[in-house]
């Protein structure tokens, strides 16, 4: 059975062997396609390809993005939003935290972190209308520990950079939650309070955690290069690398989810946005190793256009990744030239 790769799902199993134009091989006959295995595929620019005959479809298209990954691994975020959850409540009630119960409920994500490779999707698996603190928590540990290991850090300060994100707001437990959750614009006093938060987290895990390296990192997570950033307006190199990757993560975890006082954007939008704060506010290698590395996770994924239209994003264009091409229909639509269509979402 010959058929399009627009028309392939994960799942198809593929009949013979694909190689490229340039005679690379690809993928192997017998291969039970994945997400990633599509985006390769986009990657490598191949048009069709000889798969098994289905004898059901391998998802239905009314499935969430969640649906696509295995159980364990939504079990296990799941338990980490719990986990998260509770550790919030100890400071509340306590004033400190578990270190053994912050290890017990991030941790067992970093083996599905370590093989999952596809962040885009798992960004788009991990979220839901409820306990945006929480999630927020768990997505900004995950893509911090993404963000270490892209980086060539050491695997032990892959895992510390993970828990340092998982553990960088909660010093929110300490503000108010009618400010935390208001929908409306908050007064200046209120304001200040939020601001807050980074000292207070600072101060729980220098009780509770052994790794002082994990305080600090969520003390300066709201800093920035060019001194605008609170608690202590540092600049450059006074702000320090954990912090510079944490920051990178809980913008990109905040702006692409539904938030009381803001709607989640579309995540190519909110690389574009990073990409802009690079410059002047955010660490300027970082952010280009973390745009770069995300961008070739969207090659295959199902895209909304402003038009209504939906496609798959074929590639990105090299001058302009956040305007990709996307296949419409039977039209490949080079968003870099039409200026007047936008993604509005994306999915898997």
């Amino acid at each position: 059975m010959r058929i399009h790769i627009t028309d392939l799902l994960a799942g198809d199993q593929i009949s013979q062997d694909i190689f490229n134009a340039y005679g690379l091989h690809v993928l192997s006959s017998g291969a039970i396609l994945n997400e990633h295995d599509l985006s390769r595929l986009y990657q490598h620019r191949i048009d069709y390809v000889d798969i098994e005959q289905r004898v059901s479809p391998s998802f239905e298209a009314s499935e969430t993005a969640a649906d696509l990954f295995p159980p364990e691994l939504r079990f296990k975020f799941e338990d980490a939003v719990a986990g998260c959850e509770l550790l919030f409540k100890q400071a509340i009630a306590q004033g400190t935290i578990s270190e053994e119960d912050a290890k017990e409920s991030f941790q067992p994500l970093v083996k599905h972190f370590q093989e999952e490779r596809d962040v885009v999707s798992l960004m788009l698996s991990m979220h839901t209308q409820d306990e945006y603190t929480y999630q927020h928590s768990v997505q900004v540990g995950m893509l911090s520990f993404y963000m270490a290991k892209w980086l060539d850090w050491s695997e032990e300060d892959q895992i510390r950079a993970g828990m340092a994100g998982f553990l960088h707001d909660i010093g929110k437990s300490r503000i108010p939650e009618e400010i935390l959750k208001k929908s409306g614009s908050l007064t200046d006093a209120e304001f200040e309070q939020i601001k807050q938060h980074p000292v207070h987290s600072y101060r729980i895990l220098t009780d509770s955690y052994s790794d002082d390296a994990i305080a600090l990192a969520a003390l300066q997570h709201h800093e920035r290069r060019d001194g605008t950033g609170y608690p202590e307006r540092l600049k450059d190199e006074a702000i320090m690398p954990m912090s510079r990757v944490i920051a990178i993560a809980d913008i990109y975890s905040a702006m692409s989810s539904d938030r009381v006082y803001q709607e989640k954007r579309d995540l190519l939008c909110v690389l574009k946005e990073l990409y802009r704060l690079s410059f002047n506010e955010l660490d300027a290698e970082m952010t280009l190793t973390f745009i770069n590395r995300m961008i070739p996770n969207f090659i295959g994924k199902r895209a909304q256009l402003s038009d209504g239209r939906w496609g798959t994003i074929i590639m990105t264009h090299p001058t302009d990744p956040f305007r990709p091409l996307v296949h419409v229909d039977d039209t490949f639509i080079d968003l870099s030239v039409e200026h007047d269509l936008e993604i509005d979402r994306i999915s898997t």
